[in-house]
């Protein structure tokens, strides 16, 4: 019966230890939840800030180096010498920074990538203050669609070929694109290349990254390249929690990625970086030990270099 009141009186004091140690975890599971927030919402407004930049005063990076597979396409038509133009000079230099870096390019500084980005946000903003759910595409629809941009790259380059491409002036969404960020509204003819560029803003409403993932023919181009693994993310798959898959829904491209130590590299990847803070048990990294790929750093590092071998290339 004694050791009995022992216990009975020694159980207060044993559950408020407990439920103080509780507390005490508790709050170190939010501080660090908190940080990580913070962290992800810096990583948000980098990211935002690089796009802007590029955006206002490096638009043309895109359309300069796919002008350089039009011309290459278009030499080997008629059997001509391909020379070192300025468009392919950007076109050499910006997927020798892609094989390197991985499509940071795409992710970062593509202006037409950056309008997608910024009319998808803005659709969803709408319907979250109008409180209803919006639109938008399923998986299985945008994994089908995703092998269309390798046919429009087929398409345009056999037009090239044929020497029939430049012929079809006015129906590029991409030089209406260019033309309205030059504040040139002149588009007379160009209604082919209007409607379409509608369709595609229609699109990248109803899924992150629409053209890029779909349409883009340097997209498909960049795909096709033998990326490198140093700076390629991939994740360590034995530790992750079963059934999270939250990189990949999280991923505009909807791809999984390789295992750790695998030399795979996705080349879908836009280096977004989303998926690095998205990851619960922090598991994303690049093929380099100790360097996760969305290091504040190393980010800002691979703006600068691009904006500089830009600069270089002439752009």
């Amino acid at each position: 019966v004694g050791s009995e009141m022992c216990i009975r009186d020694s159980d207060p004091g044993a559950s408020e230890a407990n439920q103080t140690n509780r507390i005490k975890l508790l709050m170190t599971v939010a501080k660090d939840n908190l940080k990580a927030k913070e962290i992800k919402k810096l990583h948000t407004w980098l990211r935002a800030l690089i796009q802007i930049l590029y955006f206002l005063f490096l638009p043309s990076v895109y359309t300069t180096a796919f002008a350089g597979v039009k011309y290459i396409f278009t030499q080997i038509g008629v059997g001509e010498a391909i020379g070192m133009t300025p468009f392919v000079t950007v076109l050499v230099v910006l997927c020798a920074y892609t094989i390197l870096f991985g499509r940071f390019f795409c992710g970062f500084a593509c202006a037409f990538g950056s309008l997608g980005d910024g009319i998808h946000a803005f659709y969803l903003w709408c319907f979250k203050k109008r409180k209803k759910k919006p639109m938008l595409l399923s998986e299985k629809v945008a994994e089908k669609l995703s092998y269309l941009k390798y046919l429009v790259l087929t398409v345009i380059a056999v037009l090239c070929f044929a020497g029939v491409y430049g012929k079809a002036k006015g129906t590029s969404p991409w030089d209406v694109f260019s033309m309205l960020h030059a504040g040139n509204f002149h588009l007379q003819g160009y209604l082919p290349g209007v409607t379409l560029l509608l369709l595609i803003i229609v699109g990248m409403c109803l899924e992150e990254r629409f053209f890029c993932r779909n349409l883009c023919p340097m997209g498909a181009v960049f795909s096709l390249l033998p990326e490198l693994p140093f700076f390629a993310l991939h994740r360590d798959r034995e530790n992750c929690i079963k059934g999270c898959s939250g990189c990949t829904k999280k991923c505009p491209s909807g791809i999984g990625l390789p295992e750790d130590g695998s030399l795979k590299v996705e080349g879908d990847c836009f280096q977004c970086q989303k998926c690095i803070d998205t990851c619960p048990k922090k598991h994303i990294h690049t093929g380099i030990k100790g360097l996760k790929g969305n290091e504040f750093w190393f980010t800002i590092l691979r703006a600068i270099l691009l904006l500089v071998i830009m600069i270089w290339a002439g752009v």
